[in-house]
């Protein structure tokens, strides 16, 4: 066999095999389109109950938050109440550093 028949019997089996993939590929997709939805609804259920886990947290989150800000609020009213004491005895109050 010479050369050119050669390069034409690779190139005539590489253009049949690029046809085959390209015809295949979308057969794949077509077979495996049902498998798909089912587990794509599978995937959606298990979303939504992880928001729902997820607004939970955050619920209590924001309770802690809220719990945090009440002690902050009782240590500013402390330590106004603090100052004054000591602006009242002349004394002035002690710097923070």
């Amino acid at each position: 066999m010479s050369p050119e028949i050669v390069v034409a019997v690779v190139g005539a089996v590489a253009v049949v095999m690029a046809a085959l993939i390209t015809a295949l590929v979308p057969l794949l997709f077509r077979r495996t389109r049902g498998a798909v939805e089912a587990e794509g609804a599978a995937t959606r259920d298990a979303l939504t109950a992880m928001a729902a886990r997820v607004d939970a947290r955050i619920d209590d989150v924001r309770d802690d938050l809220d719990e945090v800000r009440e002690g902050v609020a009782h240590v500013r009213e402390w330590q106004a109440g603090h100052d004054a004491e000591h602006l009242l005895m002349g004394q002035r109050p002690p710097r923070d550093s």
